[in-house]
């Protein structure tokens, strides 16, 4: 059974982190993407008996730890990994930014799909590339990538690199292998190396299935993919995640580029727990699947029934819900809304780009049914609709 854990005055980000970022304690916060689960007991098992040892020093990745990844990637998503393509990184964001200056120069221009998890913006332009945007296209809440649009800015202005978010956050898409073969046939012919972040691939409901972009990609293409452990069970502050390059010379590239940082392994408590994820936390993972689609049927017939004109995206994957509420608050309405009256503390719309998600706000459906429902009575209740 999952175990919820009280994670306010544990130096949590999500529960104590928030007046940093909302200026504000004291809110039920659904905002950063992780879970109030305890983890899969293989998992503490695991890393506790390593800290047993009472002796932290250097340490040699086993055999095993990459094996368990190779295992779960065809598994789990038929697809075939080989050893020597994998290599590390800390932490997924961090990597799609050592991969921004591996594969561009400043100045460059990397595109992206938005609204998009912000952290691929900042990416862009904190390292000197010049941010270029191509709006997903909006149908009743369902989200759909406009190849049009999405060549014309590459061509138009001189694209080098894709940063590409598959499943996709915040609007919860799993796009099917043809809409993947179209994107990687316009970055092919037009040059463009693709990252991909692929970090909430084991996350996917109902009838959908993930297709890993290596999976479609051939020898030559320029891809980087980025996953992990992290966001499927819980493990994020443990700084561990894949980076999967199949191509030689990005890959020599990539070397090059963290030797030069001396950024080649991580903590110890990161791979065993990774290890243990993958060998053993399949059936956690179906629980907190459970847990999730729960939460999000939830929310869609209260809102459904007291809120009608709220949009819910579909939940096809990842753990966040993404509403619109523009039918009932203005953009610059939103936050002060949720937050002032509602006392509510979410991602909001206007942080992942674009010019339509204003007043949108995504939703942390990690937690608890009680944490659920009291965040649907605060709304439905704060304001006479």
């Amino acid at each position: 059974m999952l175990e919820y854990v009280e994670r306010k005055g544990t130096d949590c980000s999500k529960w104590d982190g928030l007046v940093d970022t909302f200026g504000s304690d004291g809110l039920l916060p659904l905002w950063v993407a992780d879970m109030d689960f305890r983890v899969d007991s293989h998992i503490i098992d695991a890393v506790t008996d390593y800290m047993k040892t009472g002796v932290y020093g250097y340490y040699v990745i086993p055999d095993s730890y990459y094996e368990s990844f190779i295992e779960w990637e065809q598994s789990e998503h038929g697809l075939t990994v080989d050893r020597e393509w994998i290599r590390y990184s800390p932490g997924v964001v961090c990597g799609f930014n050592f991969a921004v200056q591996v594969l561009t120069a400043p100045g460059d221009a990397i595109i992206v799909n938005t609204p998009v998890y912000y952290p691929f913006l900042h990416a862009v332009e904190n390292n000197g590339r010049r941010l270029i945007c191509s709006e997903l296209i909006n149908k009743g809440g369902r989200y759909y990538i406009d190849f049009e649009d999405f060549e014309r800015r590459i061509v138009e202005e001189g694209v080098k690199a894709f940063i590409f978010c598959s499943p996709h956050n915040p609007v919860s898409r799993v796009w099917s292998a043809d809409e993947i073969s179209r994107l990687l046939d316009i970055c092919r012919r037009n040059e463009v190396a693709v990252i991909s972040d692929e970090i909430h691939h084991d996350l996917v409901f109902g009838s959908s299935a993930h297709t890993p972009t290596m999976s479609l990609a051939q020898e030559s293409d320029r891809i980087i993919m980025f996953t992990a452990a992290s966001k499927t069970f819980n493990i994020a502050a443990l700084r561990n995640s894949f980076v999967v390059i199949r191509n030689t010379e990005v890959r020599a590239a990539w070397d090059k580029f963290t030797t030069g940082l001396r950024l080649t392994m991580g903590n110890p408590m990161g791979y065993i727990a990774a290890e243990a994820a993958y060998r053993y936390g399949k059936k956690w993972l179906c629980e907190i699947r459970e847990v999730i689609a729960g939460n999000y049927e939830y929310i869609r017939e209260q809102f459904a029934a007291h809120l009608p004109k709220v949009v819910m995206t579909p939940l096809e994957a990842t753990y966040l819900a993404w509403a619109d509420f523009s039918a009932y608050l203005k953009p610059d309405e939103v936050q002060p809304f949720m937050q002032e009256r509602c006392r509510l503390a979410f991602d909001y719309g206007s942080w992942f780009g674009g010019d339509k998600s204003g007043s949108f706000i995504r939703i942390n459906l990690a937690t608890s049914r009680e944490n659920i429902e009291d965040m649907v009575s605060r709304i439905v209740n704060a304001k006479n609709w």
